[in-house]
């Protein structure tokens, strides 16, 4: 299943599995993984929130007001998902799959995130007015950019410019 992830996506993934024992939680949940992509934040998925002007530090202060530190702690390792961050990235691979991508990124962990409405992820960013439809949206406007931008010729620099008139 992990295969497909980018080398981001697999950070976020580490890194939600940091924020999971950071809160004494002995399983990662998708409020992990939503500060797993805040954390790593500047993967594309990151990058959305923020040009949809959502704070990401407003981001962790909304999960930890919904999710509170476990009892005691727990060990450390590589911690089992729950049921719903497991449907998160099956929603991703389904994200990837319908934006005809080969990979799983940062991207589409976010838009696993919003179609798991069950979870504390789902539930803070729509508090937040975030729409799947909004977040798609923005995801292709930046994924298109990003395409037009490769595909551009470099431009010379202007010195470069200047020398080549002169000729």
């Amino acid at each position: 299943m992990f295969q497909r992830l980018t080398d981001r996506a697999r950070k976020v993934m580490a890194l939600a599995n940091q924020e999971a024992l950071r809160l004494n939680h002995e399983h990662i949940g998708t409020e992990h993984i939503l500060l797993g992509l805040v954390k790593e934040g500047s993967g594309v998925g990151a990058n959305v929130l923020k040009n949809l002007n959502i704070d990401l530090r407003k981001v962790r202060i909304e999960v930890e007001k919904l999710v509170k530190t476990g009892p005691g702690m727990v060990s450390l390792g590589k911690l089992p998902q729950t049921p719903a961050a497991k449907k998160v990235i099956e929603c991703s691979i389904a994200e990837s799959g319908e934006l005809n991508h080969n990979y799983v990124g940062t991207e589409h962990l976010l838009l696993g995130l919003l179609r798991e409405h069950d979870g504390v992820a789902a539930q803070v960013l729509m508090n937040l007015g975030l729409k799947l439809e909004e977040v798609r949206e923005e995801l292709l406007s930046v994924l298109r950019a990003e395409a037009e931008s490769k595909e551009a010729p470099p431009q010379a620099e202007p010195q470069e410019r200047r020398a080549v008139s002169a000729h």
